[in-house]
This record gives structure tokens, sequence and C-alpha cells, in this order.
């Protein structure tokens, strides 16, 4: 009796197949959700035009009397961004080394993960209401809000980073004797400090657009500018805030921008 003769696919069929599959069942899963988010209502955007041409003639003079006003409130907006990063960071810190899979043990850094998926999935307006009741109306509630949020997906992409270093500078400090936190700080955390960095400034640069959100729940700043002029249809009002925001998130984007070229 002949032996039986197994096939072994290479490794490159092996990816080609697995390919394959990802990008399948990504399609498949394209289609199948199609009717649920009802993209067959797509060509409403045009046969309802009319409705979105009258929103944007609103919009077309800007209320240039009261610029400074909103001015100051987007500073105030770029401040509670600012609070919420500088917190997230703190918190994300540790956080990112406990949740590494090449630094903590699973006991400690699968609860860790778990956690940080936990502060991702809770909505920001839904944590922002929760210290609206602890600390009242204002700003503070809207950092603390952006600190946990911000934390979340900070702790993750901070943890990613420690996964993924070369492990060599590590064995060479733990061959001189160094104990698990001199590892950390001399062996890790020069070569995760610029990405990191990166991470920290792309979240201020989405902290300050969704730090507008937050004023829905009274969290002040610019955006509870914004919602009390859509809500009274001052739309003058509406547009010279979007142009404020617009103007205030690009210099952001530029400024964080030269600093992570200079990271590099």
């Amino acid at each position: 009796m002949e032996p039986r003769q197994t096939v072994q696919l290479r490794p490159d069929a092996v990816q080609r197949f697995g390919g394959f599959f990802l990008w399948g069942g990504l399609l498949i899963a394209l289609v199948l959700s199609a009717p649920a988010v009802k993209l067959g209502d797509l060509p409403l955007l045009f046969s309802r035009s009319n409705n979105m041409q009258h929103f944007l003639v609103g919009l077309r003079n800007p209320d240039l009397a009261h610029w400074q006003d909103y001015a100051s409130d987007m500073f105030l907006t770029l401040q509670m961004a600012l609070w919420g990063s500088v917190l997230a960071v703190g918190i994300a810190t540790p956080l990112g080394f406990l949740g590494a899979r090449n630094v903590a043990p699973p006991l400690i850094q699968q609860p860790v993960r778990r956690l940080l998926d936990a502060l991702r999935a809770i909505p920001d307006l839904v944590i922002g209401t929760v210290f609206v009741l602890a600390v009242g109306l204002g700003p503070l509630a809207g950092v603390l809000a952006i600190a946990l949020n911000t934390a979340g997906v900070l702790g993750k992409l901070f943890s990613e980073a420690v996964e993924s270093i070369d492990p060599q500078p590590v064995e060479g400090v733990r061959a001189v004797g160094a104990h698990p936190v001199q590892e950390v700080v001399w062996g890790i955390a020069p070569q995760v400090a610029p990405l990191w960095t990166s991470f920290a400034l792309y979240r201020f640069e989405s902290n300050a657009r969704s730090a507008t959100i937050l004023g829905l729940i009274g969290a002040g700043g610019i955006g509870q500018r914004l919602f009390e002029s859509l809500e009274g249809f001052d739309y003058s009002a509406t547009a010279m805030i979007i142009i404020i925001i617009i103007i205030a998130v690009s210099a952001i984007d530029l400024v964080s921008q030269a600093i992570r070229t200079r990271l590099i």
C-alpha cells in the first residue's frame, strides 16, 4: 500500500488565498450592509437639493461683528482639547506598557486591554454627561470626557508600538543586570518615544475637532455656540463659527505636521 501523499501549500500561495478571502469577505460585508445603511436613498441628494441650497444660502453672510466672541470660545475649546490630551497621555503611558504582551504577563495585560477597549467604546457624549452630573456644566466636564476617551485610543496605540520594538536593546540592558523598570526606561522608551509623540499630536488635532461636539451637553466652548446658532436658525453666526473652526484646525494641523517632521 503506497503512503498517502500530503500537499503542502507554498507560503506565497497561502498568502494569496488569505488575501482572497479577506477582500472577498469585505466585499460580501459591503453588499450585505448596503440595504441597512439605505444606500438606495442616495438619489435624494439630487431630488432634495433645494433643501441644502436653502441652508447654504443662509451661510453666505458670516457674522463678522461678533467674530472676537467666537474666537474666544474657540480658544477655550482648544484649551479643553489640550488639557484633555495631556491628561490622556498621562493615563495612557502606564497603560501602554501594561497592555503590551512583551512587557506585562497575561494576567495584567489582558485586563488592561479590556479596560482600554471600554474607554474607547463609550462615546464622548456619554462620558461627558456623567461628568456634567458630577462637576456641573462647563469645560471641566469636557476635559475629563476627552481625557478618558483619548486615553483608551492612545493606550491601545502605545501598547502596539511597544509590542513592535526591536528586542535587542532591551536584551542589552537586561544583560548588564538592569531590573524591569530600567529595561522599560532605557530599552523600550527611547524606541517608542517619537512614535508616541506623533500619536499624541494626532489625537490633539482630533480632540480639537471633537471637543466642539461636547458643547451639545453644556461643556462650553465653541461647540455650545454652534449648537445655539443652529437651533436659533442664526446661519450668519453658524457661518462665522465654521470659518473660525476651520482656521483653528488648519493651524493646529500645520504646527503638528512641522513637529512630526522634526521627529522623523
